[in-house]
């Protein structure tokens, strides 16, 4: 069975925008940056 070259052609552009789409919505919004590895103490209520 012989692949027409449209069928190639629309094969390619699938595998584009859906790598495309896979790369751009990851999610992520803001600044990328690793959290500080120490967490800050919680502060207490006091009890009146």
């Amino acid at each position: 069975m012989k692949i027409c070259w449209v069928q190639t052609l629309f094969i390619a552009v699938v595998i584009i925008l859906g790598t495309g789409q896979l790369l751009s919505a990851c999610g992520q919004k803001g600044p990328l940056y690793l959290p500080d590895d120490t967490p800050k103490p919680a502060k207490k209520a006091e009890k009146k």
